[in-house]
C-alpha cells in the first residue's frame, strides 16, 4: 500500500509498505478513502511534539480519517461498515491507503452523509467536548464569548457558542478569509489580528468589564495572555489549542490570580468514556445541525501529502480545513 511517514522529524514522504492485518482481538483494518490535517500533526512534523516511536510508522501522524472496513477481528464492526477513525494523536496512522485500528477508536457513519462532511465529525467533536468543560452548566449568565482563532475549530465554537446562546461573540484572526467565514457563521466582532486587539475589541463591547468565556483556539503563548486580559472577573478562560513549544512558557499567572477566572485546559477528547462527544458530532452533521461545508474546500491526493501539510503550515492561505484524498 501507499502511505505517508515521517523519516525523520521536520520531514514527511510517501512511499510503499505491506497492508496491515487484524491479528489480534479487536483489532480492524480500515480501507481509509479520506483524511484530514489536523493542526497538532503540523507540530508533530516540524516542532518536536512528535511520537519518536512513530518515526518512519506508516500514516503517521494522521489521526482524522474516515474509510471501510475490510478486514475485522472485532465483534463491533464487519467488513464494508464506513467508520470514523479517532485513534490517540500519537497512534495516528491515518495518511495512509490502509489502517490498523483497535475498535476502540471507531465509530459507525450514518447512512447518507457525504464523506467529506463526516469526515469533519472527528474535528468538530474535539470541540463539542472541550465546550462541555468549558460552560457545562447552560443556566449561567451567558453575556459575552470571545474567540482568538478561526481555523476549523475557532468556528465550530462559534456556532457552539450561538447554541448556547451568547449575546454576543467576538472573533479574532491573522486571517481575513476565516474572518468572513466567522462573520457568516454569526460572530458579531470580526478583530483582524495583529494590527487589531481582541482585548481592546472586547473592552469596548462590554463596558471594561470583560468577556464571561474567552476560548484559545490558535495554540501561541501571546495568544493566552490576551486570553486572560480579555476575560471578565470571575469569569472562564478555555484553552485549546496547541502549546506553542515544548516545556515551560511564559503566563500571566498573576493577572489570572487576580481576575479569579477559572481555567480549564481540553484534550484528550478520545478518552472519553463511550466516545460521546464524536458520536454527538455525527449525529448533528446527519442531521444539519452544524455547518461543515466551509472546511471542503481544498483537497490533495495521498502523493502530494508533502506539499498539503506545507499547505498547512502556512495557514493553507486563508483555507479553514485540507482533506487529504485517500480513494
Amino acid at each position: 500500500m501507499r502511505a505517508a511517514y515521517m523519516p525523520e522529524p521536520g520531514r514527511i514522504a510517501v512511499g510503499d509498505f505491506p497492508v496491515p492485518e487484524a491479528r489480534g482481538e479487536g483489532q480492524v483494518v480500515v480501507r481509509m478513502e479520506a483524511a484530514s490535517i489536523c493542526g497538532s500533526d503540523i507540530h508533530n512534523i516540524f516542532d518536536g511534539f512528535h511520537n519518536p516511536a512513530a518515526i518512519g510508522r506508516p500514516g503517521y501522524p494522521g489521526h482524522e480519517g474516515i474509510g471501510t472496513v475490510s478486514e475485522s477481528r472485532s465483534s463491533l464492526f464487519e467488513p464494508g461498515d464506513r467508520v470514523l477513525t479517532v485513534p490517540m494523536g500519537r497512534d495516528g496512522a491515518c495518511f495512509a491507503e490502509y489502517q490498523l485500528i483497535p475498535d476502540a477508536y471507531l465509530l459507525p457513519v450514518p447512512d447518507g452523509v457525504e464523506i467529506p462532511k463526516a469526515l469533519m465529525a472527528q474535528q468538530y467533536g474535539t470541540t463539542l467536548y472541550a465546550m462541555r468543560l468549558f460552560w457545562p452548566d447552560e443556566g449561567r449568565s451567558k453575556g459575552t464569548c470571545a474567540i482568538i482563532g478561526a481555523g476549523s475549530a475557532g468556528l465550530f465554537f462559534i456556532q457552539l457558542a450561538k447554541r448556547i446562546g451568547f449575546a454576543q461573540i467576538l472573533v479574532s484572526d491573522l486571517s481575513p478569509e476565516r474572518l468572513s467565514v466567522a462573520k457568516e457563521l454569526g460572530a458579531d466582532i470580526i478583530v483582524h489580528a495583529p494590527n487589531e486587539s481582541i482585548v481592546d475589541a472586547v473592552a469596548a463591547a462590554t463596558g471594561g468589564e470583560g468577556a464571561d468565556l474567552v476560548i484559545e483556539a490558535a495554540g501561541y503563548d501571546q495568544c493566552r495572555a490576551d486570553a486572560i486580559a480579555a476575560v471578565r472577573m470571575l469569569g472562564v478562560v478555555g484553552f485549546f489549542g496547541f502549546p506553542e513549544r515544548l516545556g515551560n512558557a511564559p503566563f500571566p499567572q498573576y493577572d489570572a490570580f487576580r481576575k479569579v477566572a477559572r481555567i480549564q485546559w481540553a484534550g484528550a477528547t478520545q478518552a472519553e468514556p463511550g466516545l460521546v462527544s464524536f458520536r454527538d458530532a455525527l449525529r448533528d452533521i446527519s442531521a444539519g445541525r452544524i455547518d461543515v461545508d466551509y472546511c471542503l474546500g481544498e483537497q490533495y491526493s495521498l502523493e502530494d501529502l508533502p506539499q498539503a501539510v506545507e499547505a498547512a503550515r502556512h495557514q493553507s492561505h486563508g483555507k479553514v480545513k485540507i482533506v487529504i484524498d485517500l480513494t
